[in-house]
């Protein structure tokens, strides 16, 4: 029988285990890729294992996300991730040069190769060939110090793409198609894996453009051949040496397989709040627009900003419409400005950004109340853009700069434009100034700046025999790692643990920091229930940590999504799914719970019992834990135990 093409990966980097769907297996990692808003953490925890250096073929450390420099904060975060680059050996990429994943696509993807990303949107580089995973930092700083990454073999799903997609429609339009087929929900566990003729038409920053936003149905991954195609995108790129040739067998066997004719596409938008909320663009025209916002790691490549710089040529936004562009890399802004581009787009009305994370992550650029918003970026989750009853929705360059022509939602085919056509150069004008490589080895004599924002990775006891404890607050379904733990201004906090905890459910409930703080005190445990899908979106750690620090030691819930039920694991908090989902309805806010002799239960089944004293009654609830996950937990965390690994290590005798 033929192998699929992430059969082929996986399995040239098998470090234990076998492609049994569900069951564990650890993969060797090639590449690592963090950002400001989870690295300083992660280096943080690297620098407590005690590693002299990283041990990955590379490392790079992006500074992305935080740009706008509000306080001191995040300026003394980028200097502390300068100091630990060039100590550690890694490379930087500066803040301006670009976001992580348009850069990293750029600069440094290779196809064949695993790469484990601090940032949930890291499958991009499925887009090259790779293997790209998303992670919560820890995870990426054991890579990074040698260790394999553990996750549970996929089902592997293809997707057959035949046809060729029509003028006016885009990869966006693509990927909310699948969003539209597959939702938001039920995929944890899964690959998707592209094949077929159409694939033949889509460039290498369109394949991206969709593995970007296959985070979003939740998969662990998205995986396109290395083609022909691809080779000319690295050719461009001067790295056409990193090139081989990637794809599945012929007679490759598959979980499941659906087909996508892309020329039957038509532009769509996923309405707020949330990508799955899936309609064609022409049931929503005429909604007047406030803001349009362009770029993004997902629809800022070159191709995306000259398509929206061609389409307002000779032409003034509407007065009741602003229009942010924000390039994906400083590549793509040279390369705009030079072939004249960015003249177009700041004649029109155009207001530039850095190229960074910016408005996606909702800490710059935040519509007014009540706002419309139109975005290319990857999620419209309700507060995320910065305004807490903003509308935004999704969609892609032709359609975003449609809304700028016209101040109101319009289905790009409408125009009466032709549509444009963008020749992408044969090579792309190349300026690495903005990354530092790593000296060749550690001197010895790098010193790493500390602001007095940044302290050590929290501690976290032992796991206890018994859980008893509190319900200190009930959550309904698709909480989001953003309503755990907001971005934007607050993430500038994320290297001080004590003061980020403060934040903890904010955007939900501003009283539960409080409120478990003090159940803490009185020597009680914090107990989190949740519905379905807990822990969508960022791979954000702080949203396992914070809540750790706090005092969280359990959280219930319908369903998980898989980077935060690691994370959680990884931080000493007991992930439980209801065995009887109508439990949920049994159980409130304030309830007292204890879930007994967990030492010896976790280890004897996959269930465990929860009495709640309050209202007199018990039920089951299943845990889904490798017996290396429940060593961790035990433990009191992955922390915890690789430094006790490290120790034992170092002292053999003692």
């Amino acid at each position: 029988m033929g192998k699929t093409l992430t059969e082929k990966l996986i399995e040239s980097h098998l470090v234990t285990g076998e492609m049994k769907a569900g069951s564990e297996i650890a993969i060797r990692i090639d590449q690592t890729l963090t950002q400001d808003a989870t690295g300083t953490m992660a280096y943080l925890q690297f620098e407590a294992l005690e590693i002299p250096r990283v041990k990955t073929e590379l490392s790079v450390s992006y500074i992305d996300h935080n740009t706008v420099q509000t306080g001191f904060e995040n300026a003394d975060d980028h200097k502390y991730l300068e100091g630990v680059a060039q100590k550690y050996g890694l490379y930087l990429s500066r803040a301006g040069n670009g976001i992580c994943h348009q850069v990293h696509l750029e600069r440094f993807g290779i196809p064949g190769k695993t790469l484990l990303g601090a940032d949930s949107h890291t499958p991009t580089g499925g887009g090259l060939g790779m293997l790209a995973i998303g992670a919560g930092g820890l995870d990426v700083a054991l890579a990074m110090a040698g260790e394999p990454f553990f996750i549970t073999a996929p089902k592997v799903i293809g997707i057959n793409l035949t046809g060729r997609l029509k003028p006016w429609v885009s990869a966006k339009d693509a990927v909310l198609k699948v969003l539209e087929i597959f939702t938001t929900k039920g995929n944890v566990g899964s690959i998707f894996e592209y094949k077929g003729p159409g694939l033949s038409y889509l460039t290498v920053p369109e394949r991206a453009t969709i593995a970007n936003m296959g985070a979003e149905c939740g998969v662990t991954t998205s995986v396109f051949p290395s083609d022909d195609v691809t080779r000319q995108f690295l050719s461009s790129q001067g790295r056409e040496k990193d090139w081989m040739k990637l794809e599945a067998d012929p007679e490759a066997c598959y979980e499941r397989e659906i087909t996508i004719d892309l020329s039957e596409l038509e532009p769509l938008a996923a309405a707020p709040h949330s990508p799955e909320n899936v309609v064609p663009v022409r049931s929503i025209e005429g909604i007047p627009v406030d803001q349009v916002c362009t770029g993004s790691c997902t629809n800022s490549s070159y191709k995306d900003l000259a398509t929206v710089a061609v389409m307002l040529r000779g032409k003034t936004i509407r007065r009741e419409t602003s229009l942010v562009v924000t390039p994906g890399s400083r590549q793509v802004l040279e390369n705009l400005a030079r072939d004249g581009f960015l003249a177009d787009l700041i004649a029109a009305g155009a207001r530039i950004d850095e190229c960074a994370c910016g408005f996606c992550i909702g800490n710059s650029r935040s519509p007014s109340s009540g706002a419309v918003s139109l975005r290319t970026s990857n999620r419209n989750f309700q507060g995320r853009s910065g305004t807490a009853d903003a509308l935004v929705y999704l969609v892609s360059p032709e359609t975003a700069a449609a809304a700028a022509i016209k101040g109101y939602i319009t289905d790009p085919r409408n125009l009466a434009i032709d549509y444009p056509r963008i020749e992408i150069p044969e090579r792309f004008h190349i300026n690495d100034g903005m990354i530092i490589p790593p000296d060749a080895q550690d001197s010895g004599s790098e010193t790493i700046q500390r602001g007095p924002n940044i302290g050590a990775p929290p501690a976290s006891d032992v796991f206890p025999d018994t859980i008893l404890g509190e319900v200190t607050i009930k959550v309904g379904d698709r909480i989001t790692t953003d309503h755990i733990m907001p971005a934007g201004a607050r993430m500038k906090y994320r290297s001080n643990i004590a003061r980020y905890s403060e934040f903890v459910f904010e955007p939900v409930d501003r009283n539960f920091s409080s409120r478990a703080a003090a159940i803490k005190k009185a020597g009680r445990h914090n107990i989190v229930v949740a519905g379905v899908s807990y822990g969508q979106g960022s791979s954000r750690e702080h949203a396992a940590m914070c809540p750790m620090f706090l005092g969280v030691k359990a959280v219930l819930a319908i369903s998980f999504e898989r980077i935060h039920e690691a994370n959680l694991v990884n931080f000493g908090i007991l992930p439980l799914t209801f065995a009887d989902p109508r439990s949920y309805n049994e159980i409130e806010q304030g309830d007292v719970i204890e879930i007994p002799e967990i030492d010896k239960n976790i280890y004897l089944s996959d269930h465990i019992s929860v009495i709640n004293k309050t209202r007199g009654l018990s039920f089951e609830a299943a845990f889904s834990l490798s017996k290396r996950q429940k060593t961790i937990l035990m433990a009191g965390g992955a922390l915890n135990l690789a430094k006790k690994k490290a120790s034992s290590r170092a002292n053999p005798d003692g």
